[in-house]
C-alpha cells in the first residue's frame, strides 16, 4: 500500500532557509568575528595574580601583560583596554597619580606599544582607581561628586595617556561635558589623531561588583571623615531610563566623540538598538564583569555549555547593533571561532 503525504497549502516555508548549515550561513544576518572584540586587561606592579571574583582572569604584571597581549593578537584580537590596579599609597582625594607620566597606566601603554605596536590600545579615563574615596570624580567636603573640577583632571589624564601612545581614550566617568573638554585638551596638546570612545550610556549597575573587586575601586571612606556617597547614582545612569541615553548620545556626538558605548551590554540591548537607529557613529558595548561571572558560574554547574552561551550572548549584543564588544572572553572566542 502506497504511503500518502499530506501537504499543507503554504505560500511560504521559512524553514527552507534553515535546512542546511550552508544555507543557514548564506542567510545569517549577524556576524561575530575576532575583529569585533576588545579585550579588557587588568595590570598591576608586582607579580601576576588571579582575580578571585572573575575565574580565569588575572591582574597581569607588566612583563606578563605583554605576553598576554601577544597571545591575544596572534589569535586575531586587535584591540585591548587597560585597567591599572593602583597601590593605596598613590591614591589621593584629587587623584593626581592619574596623570603621572611614570604612572602604571602610562608605563603599560608604552610597553604594549613598544612590543606589540599593531594592537590598538584603549585606556580608561576616570578617577576611581586613583581616588581614595573610590569615586570616578573628586568628592567635595560635603559629599558631592564635583563635575567641573573632575573634568579638569580627566583632561590631564587623557593627555598623559596620549603622550604615552594610547590610540583611543575612553572616559568612563559620566561627568557632564567631559567629551568636549577632553577633545579640546587633546587637540591643544597636538593629539588630534587620538580618538575618544565615550562611555555614553553607563548605567549605575549591579553588574560591576567583580570589576570593583579586581581593582579595589569601590566607593569607600578614604579616612577623611567627610561623607562619601555609597553608590554612583548621581552620575551613572538610572537603569530604568532609555530616553536619557539618547540625550547623552546627542551630547557626545555634538562634543566630538568618535565611538559611543553602552555599559553593561546584556541587560541594555534595547538601549543599543535605540542608539543604533539614530546615530551613524560606531557603537561599542561592554559585556561587564558581572555578566562574565554569571556565565562562568552557570557553566560551572555543568548544566550549561560555556562556549554556546558566550557565542550566543555576544551575537545578541552584535544583533542589537553594537559594532564592537568589550568582553573578557575575547581570546577564548577568537580560539573557538578559528
Amino acid at each position: 500500500m502506497r504511503e500518502t503525504h499530506h501537504h499543507l497549502d503554504l505560500s511560504s516555508r521559512p524553514r527552507r532557509n534553515r535546512r542546511t548549515p550552508a544555507i543557514r550561513g548564506l542567510v545569517r544576518e549577524t556576524s561575530l568575528d575576532a575583529s569585533h572584540l576588545i579585550y579588557p586587561l587588568f595590570v598591576q606592579d608586582g607579580e601576576t595574580q588571579p582575580i578571585e571574583s572573575m575565574p580565569g582572569q588575572k591582574r597581569w604584571s607588566l612583563d606578563d601583560l605583554i605576553g598576554e597581549v601577544k597571545r591575544a593578537h596572534d589569535m586575531g584580537i586587535n584591540a585591548i583596554v587597560l585597567f591599572p590596579k593602583v597601590p593605596h599609597e598613590h591614591k589621593t582625594e584629587t587623584g593626581e597619580h592619574a596623570y603621572d607620566p611614570c604612572g602604571l597606566a602610562q608605563r603599560a601603554i608604552q610597553a604594549v606599544k613598544q612590543n606589540v605596536p599593531e594592537v590598538c590600545v584603549i585606556t580608561d579615563v576616570a578617577l576611581d582607581p586613583y581616588n581614595c574615596d573610590g569615586h570616578d570624580g573628586i568628592v567635595s567636603p560635603t559629599g558631592e561628586v564635583l563635575n567641573d573640577e573632575t573634568v579638569a583632571v580627566l583632561c590631564k589624564q587623557a593627555i598623559s595617556h596620549a603622550d604615552a601612545g594610547a590610540d583611543i581614550v575612553a572616559p568612563s566617568d559620566m561627568m557632564d561635558g567631559r567629551v568636549a573638554a577632553i577633545r579640546a585638551a587633546l587637540d591643544h596638546a597636538g593629539h588630534t589623531n587620538v580618538s575618544i570612545m565615550s562611555y555614553t550610556a553607563k548605567y549605575a549597575s549591579a553588574f560591576y561588583g567583580p570589576f570593583r573587586g579586581a581593582l579595589d575601586s569601590a566607593p569607600r571612606s578614604g579616612g577623611s571623615g567627610k561623607p562619601i556617597p555609597e553608590d554612583k547614582a548621581t552620575y551613572q545612569m538610572d537603569p530604568a531610563n532609555q530616553r536619557e541615553a539618547l540625550r547623552e548620545l546627542e551630547l557626545d556626538e555634538a562634543e566630538g566623540a568618535d565611538i559611543v558605548m553602552v555599559k553593561p551590554a546584556g541587560p541594555y540591548l534595547d538601549v543599543i538598538a535605540k542608539m543604533r537607529e539614530v546615530t551613524t557613529l560606531p557603537i561599542a558595548a561592554y559585556q561587564v564583569s558581572g555578566e562574565y561571572a554569571m556565565i562562568k558560574a552557570a557553566a560551572a554547574t555543568g548544566g550549561l555549555d560555556e562556549q554556546a552561551l558566550v557565542i550566543e550572548t555576544l551575537t545578541g549584543i552584535r544583533r542589537a547593533g553594537a559594532d564592537m564588544v568589550l568582553t573578557y572572553f575575547a581570546p577564548q572566542v577568537a580560539e573557538w571561532l578559528s
